[in-house]
């Protein structure tokens, strides 16, 4: 599939996402979806990112800000249900808080 296919599934799973968290009880805002080179460099070299591989730099992944009761959640077990979810959407599909360097604000598409 095309990078320009699979970003088009990505934003529509990314559609989905927001609003099955929407009927949940979440407060969605975005977070980060586009990321220049330069970015993804400033982050390795801070420890905020371990590759240069992101797939934010191909636009296949987004950072997105969960809140509850007014608060911003990063709770590994209170988003693992959005994670399963966003998972079960397509094989392609990946939740960051499933990683070893855990970012559970992460979802991305491998393309």
């Amino acid at each position: 599939m095309s990078l320009v296919k699979e970003q088009s599934a990505f934003l529509l799973d990314v559609c989905k996402l927001i609003e099955h968290a929407t009927g949940a009880g979440w407060v969605v805002t975005g977070g980060e979806l586009a990321r220049t080179v330069e970015q993804q460099e400033i982050y390795v070299k801070t420890g905020r990112s371990k590759t240069m591989d992101s797939n934010h730099l191909k636009r296949v992944a987004v950072d997105l800000n969960f809140f509850r009761d007014g608060r911003l959640v990063y709770d590994k077990d209170a988003l693992a249900p959005l994670g399963d979810y966003w998972e079960s959407l397509s094989p392609k599909n990946r939740w960051g808080g499933r990683w070893r360097f855990v970012d559970t604000p992460h979802f991305e598409r491998r393309s």
